[in-house]
């Protein structure tokens, strides 16, 4: 297949260093470029100059932007941090202040280079264009048998790739790290596997352990090792929201960024769940191997870019000025730590009923839990989705069944509210059988 002479300029820029990574990328990762020849170009010459007739944008005869008043008296921002088009990749501002702010959160990366994040429209569109970088049609995702259902409409249906899930626990109740090593191993040596893992987990709540975060990078770095081209997607969407002691609260992106020459980590994540902003959409997709450089993280950058500047352009302006804004604060650490205690005194609440009340364990059991938004609970005797039915027609109580086991928000359920849940839980699971 022939590429575009852009692309092969990346191309060869990642084999003359990690040749390893060029196998990693699917067919449309190789052929995809961040145009540097066109429109982009020619607008970023003509910047400056007295007559500027490139960009598509409107301008007010004082070259401001044309804007609606309406819309400027409601959002508080200069005109240009809120109307104007933003980077394909991101506000460079922005991108550097996640970098850093990524390295403050995991201190064990200090010293191991890695890629500058660039933009996505969040976590969904981040885990799509993962899918489209590294993803070809008949390719396998290792990924545990609990997550997010938009995987398959982002992996499956998007690229053609299927999902290949594993335990997500042991009978114990940890994560099931030998079913994953399962995974690795029983497949063919010396081709590239693709694994995706979801901590905080999403539906479970679930954390690894500082020993089973250990071990988990030890599986995926021995399968580099042993000859796979192995890449990672970290979906950290949740990340920070770790309640107990012993859990591990690094992204597990930290050891694996260099973990191995044939091992690729790919840390998705952003503000939407961190940062409490659902609707801004702004989230990043950052990179990581050993031995990583300047020139492979640019490529990659470059790659990441153009995918997206083919896919939605770039991401929301606005909300990137926002989000530069509210994390440049003096008040933004205080703000974060109230919003992290209320959701960790709602934990604790749920925690407290089920320990006060063993008589639910009769009706379901809790999966393990330990961090993020959520936790399930897996009915005993009735069907989960008659089970979710009658609570919403007889109790006026919603919760969400993933295959069998019941979703609980405990982050959207005021404190006062989280008794009374449990109780038609376990009343409507008696009524059921």
């Amino acid at each position: 297949m022939s590429f575009d002479p852009q692309a092969q300029q990346l191309n060869d820029a990642i084999s003359a260093t990690h040749p390893q990574v060029l196998d990693m990328l699917s067919q449309r990762g190789k052929a995809i470029y961040f145009p540097k020849l066109g429109v982009l170009s020619q607008s970023a010459e003509a910047q400056g100059k007295n007559i500027n007739a490139t960009i598509g944008i409107a301008l007010e005869e004082d070259g401001s932007p044309l804007v609606l008043p309406s819309l400027a008296d409601a959002i508080k921002l200069p005109k240009a941090s809120a109307f104007t088009y933003a980077p394909s990749p991101g506000r460079p501002d922005l991108r550097k202040l996640w970098k850093e702010m990524i390295l403050q959160k995991s201190p064990s990366l200090a010293g191991k280079p890695i890629s500058t994040p660039v933009v996505t429209a969040a976590l969904t569109h981040g885990i799509s264009m993962a899918a489209y970088l590294f993803c070809d049609v008949n390719d396998t995702v290792f990924i545990p048998d609990l997550y997010w259902e938009n995987y398959d409409l982002a992996v499956t249906l998007a690229t053609g790739a299927k999902l290949e899930t594993f335990n997500t626990f042991t009978p114990a109740g940890g994560f099931d790290v030998a079913a994953l090593k399962a995974k690795l191993d029983g497949s063919p040596r010396g081709g590239k596997k693709i694994v995706s893992l979801n901590f905080p987990n999403n539906p479970s709540g679930y954390t690894p352990t500082a020993a089973e975060a250990a071990a988990i990078v030890k599986v995926l770095t021995d399968a580099a090792a042993a000859g796979d081209k192995v890449v990672v997607w970290l979906d950290d969407a949740y990340f920070g929201l770790v309640f107990e002691p012993g859990v591990y609260e690094e992204s597990v992106f930290a050891p694996l960024a260099d973990a191995h020459k044939n091992l690729l980590a790919v840390k998705i994540d952003g503000a939407t769940k961190e940062d409490y902003v659902w609707g801004f959409r702004v989230g990043f997709l950052t990179y990581g191997i050993q031995g990583g450089n300047a020139a492979v993280y640019e490529a990659l950058e470059a790659k990441t870019g153009g995918a997206i500047r083919g896919n939605i352009s770039n991401s929301s302006h606005p909300a990137q000025s926002l989000l530069l804004a509210a994390w440049s604060s003096p008040s933004y650490p205080a703000e974060k730590k109230r919003a992290f205690d209320l959701l960790k005194s709602r934990y604790d609440k749920v925690r407290a009923i089920l320990a006060a009340h063993p008589e639910y364990a009769d009706a379901f059991v809790a999966l393990p839990f330990n961090s993020g938004y959520f936790m399930c609970v897996r009915p005993l005797k009735a069907d989960a989705e008659v089970l979710r039915k009658k609570l919403l027609a007889d109790y006026s109580t919603g919760t969400v069944n993933f295959g069998g086991i019941l979703r609980v928000a405990f982050s959207a359920t005021p404190t006062e509210k989280l008794e009374p849940l449990f109780a038609n839980l376990y009343k409507a699971a008696k009524e059921l059988g």
